[in-house]
């Protein structure tokens, strides 16, 4: 099976994650990709292919060469973003693209060109696989399982090819800041790791943001509006205050790069009672540390202004960057930069706007710098993967290992 086939195959299963679920997974159904992968590992002949109680897929691949190299990790995550549906995705490939408008659904005038989303100027001529606009793709990230799966199978097909012993496991529930709540470092194996869950092709990211979750319960006083002068609270309002104090420019539509925002994520409820969730990001720990501190200071302002306890706020750190990490063994970034190299691949080294599962995981004790896939236009109908990079990516992981057989 080609790395096409097996991606196909995946985002027919839908794994979409759940926000502040109570069980892990937070979704029982990401355990139905987990089974199919056990299962194709045992068929390619993997070591030990298993799911554990929690759902995440561990296999090894067996050395073939007795020099000394680390044990390598790569990994995945099962589970798609909660921001769209991956129920029933209906992806189709769009034939040696040719720069102009694609459209996804016609009946709703659902369409993506160059002008709205620029990254698709560089991809003419290649054959996109897209979304029928009713659904995010879930490229994020089964392309990432498809291409580790697909090297895999060469490995164990071919004993000839020398390599060290390669660990591989697939998560659940990354999308929702859980992916290694529970996963076994230990167990696991491996000396060093990567995901493989970045973007276009070239990403190599080892940054990533501090990250925080900021939640806001506000209590209004309801009141009929015709008697309502100097008695009601209106806690929608008091929330949209909140959001106004913010510094205007720190939000994700009009930040880049390294720059921090806080995003308000969703706001529900009414004039009694008014619920806000924010998530806080910046690169910089110290102005993480500043974010944090100003998220508070404005919820306690408007405590003096309108009564104790009129907004309750709660922070909570959600993971830090991976740099201070990584750095000390950046032969991690100059393998991957120079495998991408052998193949004429431009490597580009960029930060992260978010997280993955390897943030979490240098933490815990497994440098993890990050991967491309491929993907782009992450988390909604407009996503799309090029054929073409996923099978180039596909190279470039055997060729990875391939540096480090040969340092």
């Amino acid at each position: 099976m080609n790395v096409i086939e097996r991606f196909l195959k995946y985002v027919a299963v839908d794994t979409e994650s759940v926000e502040d679920a109570a069980c892990f997974p937070s979704s029982e159904k990401q355990k139905d990709l987990a089974k199919i992968l056990v299962e194709e590992l045992a068929a390619i002949g993997a070591q030990n292919p298993h799911m554990d109680e929690y759902g995440y897929v561990y296999a090894t691949i067996p050395a073939t060469s007795d020099k000394k190299v680390p044990a390598l990790g790569f990994l995945a995550h099962m589970d798609t973003s909660p921001a769209m549906s991956g129920k029933d995705v209906k992806p189709r490939i769009v034939k040696n693209y040719d720069g102009g408008k694609i459209v996804l659904y016609e009946k709703e005038n659902i369409f993506m060109d160059a002008a709205m989303f620029p990254s698709l100027s560089h991809n003419v001529g290649k054959d996109l696989i897209v979304t029928d606009g009713t659904t995010l793709l879930g490229a994020d990230d089964k392309a990432g399982i498809a291409e580790i799966m697909t090297m895999a199978e060469i490995l164990l097909a071919d004993k000839t090819i020398p390599h060290g012993t390669i660990q591989i496991a697939f998560t659940p529930d990354e999308e929702v800041g859980a992916g290694v709540d529970h996963f076994d470092v230990d167990g696991f194996g491996a000396e060093f790791a990567y995901t493989v869950d970045g973007g276009a092709l070239g990403e190599i990211e080892y940054e990533n943001f501090n990250a925080a979750s900021g939640r806001l319960k506000i209590h209004g006083q309801s009141i009929h509006p015709g008697s309502a002068k100097g008695k009601m609270v209106n806690a929608l309002l008091v929330g949209m205050e909140f959001q106004q104090m913010l510094p205007v420019a720190q939000n994700p539509a009009y930040t880049e790069g390294y720059e921090g925002f806080f995003h308000l994520d969703r706001m529900t409820g009414g004039v009694e009672e008014a619920e806000l969730f924010y998530i806080i990001r910046d690169h910089d720990k110290a102005k993480f540390e500043e974010k944090k501190a100003r998220f508070e200071k404005t919820a306690a302002f408007l405590n003096e202004k309108y009564g104790a306890g009129t907004v309750e706020c709660k922070v909570q750190d959600s993971y830090y960057n991976m740099k201070e990490k990584v750095e000390p063994y950046m032969f991690l970034i100059d393998n991957a930069t120079k495998a991408m190299e052998d193949l004429g691949i431009a490597p580009i080294i960029t930060p992260i706007r978010g997280g993955t599962d390897g943030a979490r995981l240098s933490f815990m004790g497994l440098p993890c710098p990050n991967l491309c896939t491929g993907g782009e236009n992450y988390h909604g109908k407009f996503e799309y993967v090029p054929v073409q990079d996923m099978e180039k990516i596909v190279e470039f992981l055997l060729q990875l290992i391939k540096v480090y057989q040969e340092a």
